[in-house]
Order: C-alpha cells, then structure tokens, then sequence
C-alpha cells in the first residue's frame, strides 16, 4: 500500500490535530509536493544539519520533526542562513518535511502524557484544560508510591537520554516527593499554574535564573510549593518518537518509519568546579 505526501499530513493532522496547537506556533507540512509517494518517514525532536543528513542518506521521503523549522521572525529562507539551506537539501533531495509541535504537546500519547507514563504516574491529568476532553499542556499525576526528590532526580537521569546538562534539580535531597507535575520541553510559563503550584516537584526544560529563584522564595515564604528539575529540553521530548512512529505504523501500513537517536541537544559539555 502507497501514501501521497498530502495523505501522510492527513493522518498526522488527524494523530496531532493542527487545531490544537498554541496559537503562536506553526506546525504541519512546510516542504515537499503533496503528490509524491511517501514510503520512508524519519522522526527527529529538530531539524538540524545532522538530522536533514540522516533524513538524505537513509533515502527518507519525509523528516517529521517535532520542532518547527520556520517558527518565529523568518523572512528569508536564502542559502546562506541555515533554515534556507537546511531546507533547499531537503528539497533537492525530494525528502518533504512537516513537523507536529504544540499540536502533538497537548494530546493523549503526547510529549507530556509520554513523559508522564514512563514515570509510572497514576491519575495523570494536564495542567492546563485544551480544546478538547483529555487535552492540554503539562501533565500532574501520582507516584506508585512516595520516593525522595533525589531518588527521583536519579530515575529520570536513568530514564532520558543523556547529555551534557544532565538533570539540575532545586530542593531538598530527601525532600518526600508524590505528586509530580511536569511538561515536555520548556515549561516555565507554567510556574503559577495551581495543579504545579500544589505538587511536590515540577520537571520541565529550559528553567532560568529568575523564574527558579522567585519559585523556590515563594515556597520557602509560603511554605509550600513544589521542587524544581530541569532535564534537557531535547531528551524530555525524544521519548515521544517511539510512541509517535508506532501510530504512524499503525495508520500507514507498509511505510517504512524510523527514528533518530541522534543526540540534538545544543550543548555539548561541562566543566565542574
């Protein structure tokens, strides 16, 4: 059985519908002809010049990227900035590229409800209520049972994949820990939501100097108020891909659709003090 390029999106549109996505995002099909004949899929958290070279080397007809390529602030896709030239080699090598972002953030078997089923979590529910029943950003749920923030920080070392940031965490070692609240990616925006606000822990990306520290003064002042991780955005939302290319198997029978394990985290290592 064969996919065009324009049924392929369908099935994705349908798996992470573009209606969910926040509204300042831009996914689904950004290259390629819907006509042509889809029959490998290669999926990747970025498009980068590592990930584009995998897509043309393995023959993939499509790179399905969770990330946006042409996001915020493109006006020019000339060959000399990287999103023109990443793109033009995507076109030459007539492998199309869509890419299934805050759409694929919000819904059942999504980053964070991914996330939060390979942390075992019990009763995991979003954060923040989406467009449709089940749907929204984040996820807060129940340990099996209660472990300690360290111990915990140790399990998600063990979970996601590594890389050079590793896992940073603020609060106690032996603090109790039970209900988790996390999001996939960058979470920041959800500091004050009330399910994160009333959990033990928040696990999320990309969490700065200031938004940690007014956090962590506000629970010392209150005396409640959850602990902090923050694991790499890029290995948070790898775990998403298996799950991903399983659906897509399911839907599109006889299309070839593989993963990269490629390690696409900016950073590339540390020096301890």
């Amino acid at each position: 059985m064969s996919f065009s390029l324009a049924e392929v999106a369908r099935v994705s549109h349908d798996l992470w519908p573009l209606a969910g996505a926040e509204e300042w995002d831009a996914p689904g099909l950004i290259s390629g002809d819907p006509a042509r004949p889809v029959e490998s899929i290669l999926l990747a958290v970025d498009v980068v010049t590592e990930t584009v070279s995998e897509s043309i080397d393995s023959g993939a007809d499509l790179l399905l990227a969770h990330h946006p390529l042409l996001l915020r602030g493109v006006t020019s896709v000339a060959e000399d900035r990287y999103k023109g030239a990443l793109l033009a080699r995507l076109i030459r090598a007539n492998c199309a590229l869509l890419c299934a972002h805050t759409n694929a953030d919000v819904v059942e078997d999504g980053v964070s409800d991914v996330f939060a089923q390979r942390l075992g979590l019990h009763d995991a529910r979003p954060i923040t209520v989406g467009n449709a029943p089940g749907t929204g950003i984040g996820r807060v749920g129940r340990l099996p049972e209660p472990t300690t923030l360290g111990q915990l920080a140790r399990r998600l070392a063990a979970l996601i994949p590594p890389t050079a940031s590793g896992v940073r965490v603020a609060g106690g070692f032996t603090d109790l820990i039970e209900t988790v609240a996390l999001c996939g990616g960058a979470g920041d925006s959800l500091l004050r939501e009330p399910a994160v606000l009333s959990a033990d822990v928040f696990i999320t990306s990309d969490l700065r100097h200031h938004p940690v520290s007014e956090s962590r003064e506000q629970s010392t002042l209150a005396g409640v108020g959850p602990a902090l991780i923050d694991v790499s955005h890029w290995a948070s939302e790898w775990l998403w891909l298996d799950v991903a290319a399983t659906a897509l198997r399911h839907r599109l029978p006889g299309i070839r659709v593989e993963v990269s394990d490629l390690r696409t985290d900016p950073w590339d290592f540390t020096v301890t003090q």
